[in-house]
């Protein structure tokens, strides 16, 4: 029972002595569905769910990817069969049978494209693996330590960094064997510096913010604050050269393979093909078109999916 006692002018409640205390009522319902913390990343996994860039982009990386990775699942025969080229199909047209034709040297295009992007996506693969693993390393240690060795990794990588990606290609590759993965090797020699730049200043932007303060005042570790809080907020950038940067170490590839100097028969990649097409290409054009096509989708599609994801993780472009 509640007894009502008037003061003045105010109306008060006096409870009486014995009742039960009563709260506010508790909403269980509201504490099912926990909200998740906005970040940066989630941000960004949102926006490219609804990238139809991206998601046509992705799908043809991961066609190529699949290409590269199990040919015999797209084709029966194989370019490296005693049997596989006859001379008496030398120039042949497309058809019903033979989907691409054939080359001057009588070999089923469609098998030879197929196989090609083996090495071809390889050498992407491998280079832009072997780039964000040294420069994002050295980049990483070079933005937390500075000082003399900042200054050391600086000037060691301007020394690469003045060499022209392809015409160092050149001259190194002149001197060694043509395999996918020498190559691979010599691109990423003269790539490193690129990625090393961009994750020094991503370091250097991000090494004095206050959640990286606020764990050296907790006593966090110089490698735990490290990995824990500097890397994941400056690989962004990383990731998005990087993914760009793959469809252009694959035509960094094709160009040296035209030019003689990358990958060597009896291989294939779709830059020996177009080098071997390019001769007879005004009388038997489709020997050229079905190669030249296929390595410039897969570098569009590497782009595609670099640009959606540098336009995700802007936030200036919010």
């Amino acid at each position: 029972m509640r007894d009502t006692t008037t003061v003045g002018d105010e109306l008060t409640d006096t409870q009486t002595t014995g009742a039960p205390a009563t709260s506010a009522p508790v909403t269980k319902g509201s504490g099912k569905k926990k909200d998740r913390e906005a970040s940066l990343w989630s941000d960004a996994m949102r926006d490219l769910r609804r990238n139809p860039i991206f998601l046509i982009g992705t799908v043809l990386v991961l066609a190529m990817l699949v290409l590269s990775a199990v040919p015999q699942w797209f084709t029966e025969g194989s370019p490296f069969d005693a049997t596989a080229c006859t001379l008496q199909n030398s120039l042949k047209t497309p058809s019903a049978d033979h989907w691409f034709g054939f080359d001057i040297q009588g070999c089923d295009v469609y098998t030879r494209t197929v196989w090609a992007a083996r090495n071809s996506v390889i050498v992407g693969v491998v280079t832009t693996t072997l780039v964000i693993l040294v420069g994002g390393g050295l980049g990483l240690l070079a933005g937390w330590l500075g000082g003399i060795v900042d200054s050391v990794l600086s000037r060691f990588a301007e020394i690469f960094f003045a060499l022209p990606l392809l015409l160092g290609g050149m001259l190194i590759m002149s001197a060694l064997p043509g395999n996918a993965w020498t190559v691979s090797i010599v691109l990423a020699t003269l790539g490193w510096p690129q990625i090393f730049r961009i994750m020094r200043s991503s370091v250097l932007q991000n090494k004095n913010n206050d959640y990286v303060m606020a764990a050296r005042a907790l006593g966090a570790g110089a490698w735990r604050i490290t990995i824990r809080h500097i890397l994941p907020n400056a690989i962004a950038p990383v990731i998005v050269v990087g993914a760009i940067s793959l469809g252009v170490y694959i035509s960094a590839e094709a160009a040296l393979s035209y030019l003689g100097i990358g990958v060597q028969p009896p291989e294939i990649s779709w830059g020996l093909m177009v080098s071997d097409a390019s001769v007879r290409w005004l009388q038997a054009p489709h020997v050229l078109l079905f190669p030249a096509g296929a390595l410039s989708i897969t570098v569009l599609a590497f782009i595609m999916v670099g640009d959606a994801v540098r336009d995700a993780l802007d936030p200036k472009l919010r």
